[in-house]
């Protein structure tokens, strides 16, 4: 059994989902649905332990050994994306049924859940797999779903930035697919690791930096790593509160391992960082990104706008730690990856507790809330904290690792810059806190109630984690830490 936990972290959602429709009340489905979640999230916590014991773990289909047939691999740093990617899903699936009660029409309710597990699958499909080809296949099935996952909101603006989401989403792709084309014209192998190894005979070929510029702009539009982030905020904003929990904490994750698998582990360090300027690109790109996101964010309304374009912010600091190809720096973005998965988990999901008893994330409508919903804010609250980076939080550990690593790269100047963004983030999460807590509700609006318990229960287990990761940090840590040496070929 333990032998074929590859294939069963895949499965597992991917049987799931068709199997919901034989279930015709839509409380067993979200049962049903919640356990397919919760024994991935198993499977992907089995598979880390035996990673960081044993090394990488080949799993050969259809009994043809790689590279000529296809291969799942699994290292320290998929099976640490893989246990984000599950553990979220399940802890937001917690409060599915409640959400979707008045977010989605009752006869779309098991659509929903289908669609959500085959989005999971796509995405656990994407980073366990060690085939270039069905990279794409899954990168497919993850935004397919996704597309009508976010149609799905009574709002009819969903629908808009459902087909904005369609048309970003499928250049990205097409991006993808003709970089991984031109790597097996080049290679004749779509085998990650046989790539890996034939990719250095044919570096200095005009069509491998080729292959490697369309990867890497198709890998970004998906990260939405800015510019090419106008699909997010929109999406966020007007799909169904659990999708919007779930995407924020999971699909750029799974992006920024494409970023980093395809670059560090195939492409290789020196070509990406050496042969090409992508450092300074990177850099540049992160930079900006931090600081306009952080900017627009300050003048939204919408509250889910707000964190929407905060999500872009974040996706900045990981692409400077990124962009410092240093251990330090990939261990500290990929920490953040961890972290940041928690953070806005926990803030799309209370933000869903919200709308459910207010109506609206409007922030004229926050007015009063911190006393009418004293635990749900309570959790916006300690998680914008952790946004912040205020110490105890997972947001302190991400930021320092990431100045720290950039002292150690001796560009003190964004060690400083990130410091300095973090005061854009005050401004933002503290427009909240005001209008929450300083405020008085608006004269004649009905006062509403404390968010259920179905609400709470999953908000609070996010908002625990941001403040135990924030305090324990050698768990995350260790993992982040293992898996960027890994890439770099230092033994732990």
């Amino acid at each position: 059994m333990l032998a074929h936990l590859p294939i069963l972290q895949v499965i597992v959602p991917l049987m799931a989902a068709p199997a919901c429709l034989i279930l015709r009340r839509p409380q067993l489905v979200w049962l049903f649905t919640l356990l397919a979640s919760a024994l991935a999230f198993i499977i992907s916590i089995l598979l880390l332990q035996q990673v960081m014991q044993t090394g990488t773990i080949s799993y050969e289909l259809g009994g043809w050994s790689p590279p000529w047939g296809i291969e799942y691999r699994i290292d320290k740093l998929n099976a640490f994306i893989a246990l984000i990617i599950s553990g979220v899903s399940t802890v937001v699936l917690l409060a599915a049924q409640t959400s979707i009660e008045k977010e989605i029409p009752q006869d779309k309710h098991t659509l929903f859940y289908i669609l959500y597990l085959l989005s999971l699958t796509g995405m656990l499909g994407i980073v366990t797999t060690g085939d270039a080809f069905n990279v794409f296949v899954f990168l497919e099935i993850s935004s397919l779903s996704a597309y009508s996952l976010i149609a799905l909101g009574r709002d009819r603006r969903a629908l808009w930035a459902s087909f904005q989401y369609l048309i970003m989403g499928t250049i990205g792709a097409t991006f993808i697919l003709i970089g991984i084309g031109l790597m097996y014209q080049m290679t004749g192998t779509l085998n990650m690791a046989d790539l890996a190894t034939r990719l250095p005979e044919v570096a200095e070929t005009r069509t491998v930096t080729t292959a490697y510029v369309f990867f890497i702009v198709g890998v970004c539009l998906k990260l939405a790593l800015f510019p090419l982030h106008l699909w997010l905020p929109n999406a966020y904003a007007h799909a169904p509160s659990i999708v919007t929990a779930f995407f924020a904490a999971t699909s750029t994750k799974v992006a920024a391992y494409l970023l980093i698998r395809f670059t560090f582990s195939i492409f290789g360090v020196s070509f990406s960082f050496t042969t090409l300027p992508m450092e300074t690109l990177f850099l540049g790109l992160g930079l900006l990104g931090i600081f306009v996101a952080s900017t627009v964010a300050i003048y939204q309304d919408n509250i889910k706008h707000v964190f929407a374009y905060s999500s872009v912010a974040q996706i900045g600091y990981m692409i400077v730690g990124f962009s410092m190809s240093t251990n330090a720096g990939l261990s500290a973005m990929l920490l953040h990856v961890f972290n940041h998965a928690l953070m806005k988990g926990a803030l799309f999901l209370a933000l869903g507790a919200v709308l459910y008893r207010v109506g609206s994330t409007q922030l004229r409508d926050f007015q009063g809330l911190g006393r009418q919903m004293p635990l749900t804010m309570a959790a916006i609250v300690l998680a914008g904290l952790s946004l912040i980076g205020v110490p105890l939080t997972v947001g302190f550990v991400s930021k320092w690792y990431l100045v720290v690593a950039a002292i150690e790269k001796g560009w003190w100047p964004v060690a400083g810059l990130v410091l300095l963004a973090s005061l854009l983030a005050v401004v933002y999460v503290w427009r909240i806190v005001e209008t929450a807590y300083f405020k008085a509700p608006v004269v004649g609006k009905e006062l509403v109630q404390e968010a259920p318990m179905t609400f709470l229960i999953p908000v609070w287990i996010l908002v625990s984690a941001n403040v135990y990761f924030g305090i324990d940090t050698r768990i995350s840590v260790d993992i982040a830490t293992a898996a960027a040496q890994s890439l770099f070929g230092v033994v732990p």
